[in-house]
């Protein structure tokens, strides 16, 4: 018996009975994902969850079982939605003139939701392939590792409300603006064809009109099992570059080529900061510390958003769903709006 035909002999009860099954396995696995590896890396194998090897290894494991459970959350639930909205329809509403509006909306929604970069990334998917417009989705993407309540926490204690609000202010803008742009530059012809794509009984569908709840189910695991039977290489790589360079912090490297006096120091402090993967509250103990060295704030906040919005294995993740002519432009727009605020901010404050 097929998928199908095992889901229309389901009576409604049944049905909805696996789907609240099915919820409540996936928040247990989401809750116990850490504590499971804390205990298995740091206590089964008695390795230091400080040390290089042993926060490498955690994050790994750790990473990848996360952003796979918020790729099969988030693509099986915005699947479903969508399979009550074309595609078209998304796009009138979000898009033409209400788009600058769907920026600064995306970029709210991405100050709440504390993803890092990776994590952002099946949200990203979701959004793309429901019909919401590329520009106003790019918007979330960079606004949910860029800003979050921890980043604004940690940075409030360390430096005070002045550098808190600027780097708020400037996150939010950056994330509107760079959206905006990339949204204006009509770049869909280089996302993958198969993120478009609505699919039942494998076959692609040109409309949802009279799908019953069963195929809207069945429509939602296909395009989990679709999406992710084509990024988990990626999902592997992205994470295990991220793993090899987890916790690593050029300290020495930084003050001695991005210090003060140096008119390139905000340029090297992002390319610097590109390669390396950690969220704003890992990577916020470094600017501390860079900054009681005397190092300028505005070369400091540019580096840490380098960091944060500009991973290399975000765009590992990104390449299975973005042609790289796409990646490329991405980087280049954030970056450079990265580099201005490093700018404006030494400027301001110094």
């Amino acid at each position: 018996m097929s998928v199908a035909e095992r889901l229309r002999a389901k009576t409604p009860t049944r049905r909805w009975v696996g789907l609240g099954a099915s919820a409540v396995v996936w928040f247990a696995l989401y809750q116990v994902n850490r504590p499971f590896w804390d205990w298995l890396i740091g206590g089964a194998f008695g390795l230091d969850l400080d040390s290089r090897l042993g926060s490498g290894l955690h994050f790994f494991f750790y990473d990848s079982v996360k952003i796979a459970l918020l790729l099969i959350g988030i693509i099986f639930l915005i699947t479903v939605l969508r399979s009550f909205m074309s595609v078209e329809r998304t796009r009138a509403l979000l898009g033409g003139k209400r788009e600058g509006v769907g920026n600064v909306m995306a970029s709210g929604l991405g100050v709440v939701t504390p993803f890092c970069s990776c994590s952002a990334v099946p949200a990203f998917i979701g959004f793309v392939a429901a019909g919401v417009p590329l520009g106003v989705t790019m918007s979330f993407l960079i606004a949910s590792p860029l800003v979050n309540e921890i980043a604004i926490a940690l940075i409030f204690g360390l430096f005070g409300i002045g550098p808190t609000l600027l780097y708020v202010g400037a996150g939010l803008v950056i994330a509107i603006v760079a959206g905006f742009v990339l949204g204006r530059l009509k770049l869909e012809r280089w996302v993958e064809p198969f993120v478009f794509e609505t699919r039942l009984g494998g076959q692609v569908i040109d409309s949802t009109f009279g799908l019953t709840w069963d195929d809207r189910i069945q429509m939602g695991i296909e395009e989990v099992t679709n999406i992710l039977k084509k990024i988990w290489p990626y999902l592997l790589v992205g994470i295990g570059v991220g793993a090899g360079i987890h916790g690593w912090a050029p300290e020495d490297f930084f003050t001695q080529y991005a210090g003060e006096g140096n008119p390139f120091a905000v340029l090297i402090a992002v390319l610097i900061g590109i390669p390396l993967y950690s969220n704003a509250a890992g990577i916020l103990p470094l600017v501390d510390a860079l900054h009681d060295k005397g190092l300028p704030m505005g070369t400091l906040l540019a580096f840490m958003m380098a960091v944060v919005a500009l991973s290399l294995p975000e765009m590992i993740l990104l390449r299975r769903v973005l042609k790289p002519q796409l990646i490329a432009t991405f980087i280049g727009v954030v970056a450079v709006g990265i580099v201005g605020v490093g700018y404006l901010f030494n400027a301001v404050l110094g």
